[in-house]
């Protein structure tokens, strides 16, 4: 479907692409992953000829259809379904002509045609595609410019997706969905049946939709097999293999060398000594492995408050007259990890806006702490940043009570060394921009760090550091994420954000991610059943009543997982910690097998072997631990009939 071919480009004498080959045959699905500025974007604007090449050549096959998110949102007085409609242009102008006045010998091939392409089902099959991304069927209905920036770029990746191009083209597809959205195209596009070509930074649609990676690293593209997971493996295996080759290498110069450096000057060697400089001029030097360096968080740790931060007690939350939450009762303390999950639109934002100070609730009781510094990240605030302006000039704005070099030492903390934090903001990517907003957002060393999509512009290790950092930040984080590693590895307490209320989720996103794939199956079997009623005519009360007992029955599913979570929580604990202790082993285990240890003390041989007695030991108890919470939890998954009938 698509090749590309020494593919050479560059931009302000900067080579982003340099040779780079790849293929792509027809019917895979591909993530294209590397770090920020690498040249992703670059690389799909070549793919699709808005950009001329500086050398290679990209071929497609000949009349496949290639598309992509549109980069403008949609507008106008248009309704979303048809807006989405539009997107099949050959079913547009086919309906066109048929409202027109056809030659009657073309009116059967029109009518053919439109069979042919599954014309009659497409509104339904658009209406399921705007479902899964958040639409309600009144919404569909609704006028595009009746909603916002965001939610009209779903409606353009809806309009995307809909066509079904041979080729198509995603760029950070998730950046304005929220979880419920993003586990919908997770599986949408797991079952694609064109080609896709995937840039990301989601681990979790990276692993669940791609059948292979493309790594974009140093102007070159290279392939690997399978998901994410994988790819990570893999090229974690092949670092190690070149790291040991160049180390094998160099210690062989060195031998060679030593030995022209002591014969060269002695006639009976001085052949011997030639030879091997020839051989040392003829060694080609082997790649050394180059880790790019990992963009740092660093979040300033505050000083102690008392609990609580911030406590919320019966608070009613909205603007004007429209309320959104009510009877809120909640608390943070500063050891607190809370992540909200919800829909978009059901008012996860709207809390965080109460907890930063930034929305005054209009009842009930909001209890902060006098002490308390707030650090308020929302991925809107970009368009806050002055183009004009550095990264330091923004320091000196917004800290100028601190001297440069402060301004310079907090500012690199967050990645912005010398060779960026006089760079205008204009020439930042949008990771660097998401950064510089988080530096400006802790500059007082926040109490409290609340996080409302601070990975959308982030790539995968800066998400990584990222996660990190807050891991040992000393304050509270309250974040809203659609990336459920982040959740998952940060997040302690999850608050779910539903129907005007706020209340505890005692499962994992593991719990999450089944009840959003129940409740979206539910639907569509609800949906199936109201056409087959509206059909029939029935009165459709053994279908109501059918109806409830399948709610009933999943009611108790999600009751009975609940009551399990702790169980399974406690197996994954006891895995993870099996999981170190190995690598503890295997790392003693290495030391042990390496020959040069026993040309050195008896004693660094006895250490090492008494290491390697207590960590398996250690791992023996780790794993018995471990057998007895799968055991607890089997056995208490059998005691539960919800799930077993």
């Amino acid at each position: 479907m698509l090749h590309i071919n020494s593919l050479t480009y560059r931009i302000g004498g900067r080579v982003l692409l340099d040779g780079a080959t790849a293929h792509v045959p027809e019917g895979q699905r591909v993530g294209l992953i590397g770090r920020n500025g690498t040249g992703k974007t670059t690389l799909f604007r070549l793919i699709l000829g808005e950009v001329g090449s500086d050398g290679g050549d990209i071929k497609i096959r000949p009349r496949a259809r290639v598309d992509q998110v549109a980069q403008e949102a949609p507008e106008g007085d248009i309704p979303l379904i048809d807006c989405v409609l539009a997107a099949d242009h050959e079913r547009a102008a086919l309906l066109a002509e048929l409202e027109g006045t056809p030659n009657p010998h073309h009116l059967a091939e029109i009518h053919e045609r439109l069979n042919a392409i599954g014309a009659h089902a497409a509104p339904a099959r658009a209406g399921a595609i705007l479902s899964g991304l958040g639409f309600s069927a009144a919404q569909q209905a609704r006028p595009v410019k009746e909603f916002s920036g965001g939610w009209r770029m779903r409606v353009a990746l809806a309009a995307a997706l809909f066509a079904q191009p041979e080729l198509l083209l995603l760029d950070e597809p998730t950046n304005h969905l929220d979880l419920e959205a993003t586990v919908w195209l997770e599986g949408f596009l797991a079952n694609y049946p064109g080609t896709l070509l995937i840039i990301s930074h989601d681990r979790d649609l990276l692993n669940r939709a791609v059948e292979r990676i493309i790594h974009l690293e140093n102007g070159k593209l290279v392939s690997y097999a399978g998901n994410f997971d994988r790819f990570e493996r893999t090229r974690r295996e092949r670092m190690e293999h070149q790291a040991k080759a160049v180390a094998r290498q160099e210690e062989e110069r060195k031998h060679i060398q030593a030995f022209v450096d002591r014969f060269k000057a002695k006639a009976s060697k001085a052949r011997q000594a030639q030879s091997r400089m020839k051989m040392l001029e003829r060694m080609e030097p082997l790649a050394s492995v180059v880790e790019d360096r990992a963009i740092p968080f660093d979040f300033p740790d505050p000083e102690p408050l008392p609990p609580p931060v911030v406590a919320l007690d019966g608070v009613v939350a909205g603007y004007g007259d429209t309320v959104i939450l009510r009877d809120v009762s909640v608390r943070l303390d500063m050891d607190d990890r809370v992540a909200l999950l919800g829909a978009n639109g059901n008012g996860k934002s709207t809390l965080a806006k109460i907890f930063a100070g930034r929305l005054a609730p209009l009842g009930g009781e909001l209890r902060i702490s006098p002490k308390l510094r707030v650090g308020y990240f929302a991925q809107h605030q970009t368009d806050e940043l002055r183009s004009g302006e550095s990264p330091l000039q923004h320091g000196r704005r917004l800290m100028g009570d601190l001297t440069d070099q402060k301004i310079r030492g907090h500012l690199g903390r967050f990645g912005f060394g010398e060779d960026r934090v006089n760079t205008l903001v204009s020439k930042l990517s949008g990771g660097e921009k998401a950064r510089l907003l988080i530096a400006l957002t802790c500059r007082e060393a926040p109490h409290l760090l609340i996080l409302d999509e601070p990975t959308n512009h982030l790539d995968i290790d800066s998400r990584e550091s990222l996660m990190r950092a807050l891991n040992v930040f000393q304050g509270a984080v309250l974040l809203i994420s659609h990336d459920p590693r982040l959740v998952e590895m940060v997040a302690d307490r999850l608050w779910l954000v539903d129907g005007g209320r706020v209340t505890a989720f005692d499962g994992d996103m593991a719990d999450y991610r089944t009840l959003l794939l129940d409740k979206a199956r539910e639907a569509r079997r609800e949906a199936r059943q109201e056409g087959v009623n509206g059909e029939s005519g029935r009165d459709g009360e053994d279908t109501a009543n059918t109806v409830q007992a399948r709610q009933d029955r999943k009611r108790a599913q999600a009751e009975a997982r609940t009551r399990l979570a702790p169980l399974r929580k406690a197996v994954e604990r006891a895995e993870k910690h099996m999981d170190r202790l190995t690598g503890e082993k295997a790392k003693v285990e290495a030391k042990l097998a390496d020959p040069k240890l026993y040309e050195g003390p008896a004693e660094a041989v006895a250490a090492l072997q008494k290491d390697l007695g207590q960590a398996a030991k250690a791992l023996e108890e780790a794993e018995e631990a471990w057998m007895n919470a799968h055991q607890a939890l089997e056995d208490a998954t059998a005691r539960e009939p919800a799930l077993t009938e």
